[in-house]
């Protein structure tokens, strides 16, 4: 996949673990897609890296997607503990 669909990719996780994660972010809307985009390039990472499932050529892998949305379900609630606070 090209940085354009790891892109689009991350965008389309951050919304999936938006959805699995409800709640006010700090972030907002696009705090949120940022994180998706960068834990989509970091569930990629680790599972080429970490999990032995080297990232395909094809969007529509489904590894590649349980890693992406993973990666960002995890940096929303890193996120989340580290800055849920600071709308208060």
């Amino acid at each position: 996949m090209s940085i354009v669909g790891w892109i689009i990719l991350g965008l389309l996780a951050g919304a999936i673990a938006k959805f699995l994660l409800p709640g006010r972010d700090p972030g907002g809307l696009i705090g949120t897609t940022l994180i998706g985009v960068a834990g989509a390039f970091i569930g990629g990472w680790i599972s080429a890296r970490w999990l032995d499932h080297p990232v395909t050529k094809s969007f529509y892998d489904g590894p590649t997607w349980a890693a992406a949305i993973g990666g960002s379900l995890v940096l929303l609630i890193a996120y989340r503990l580290l800055f849920g606070n600071s709308r208060d």
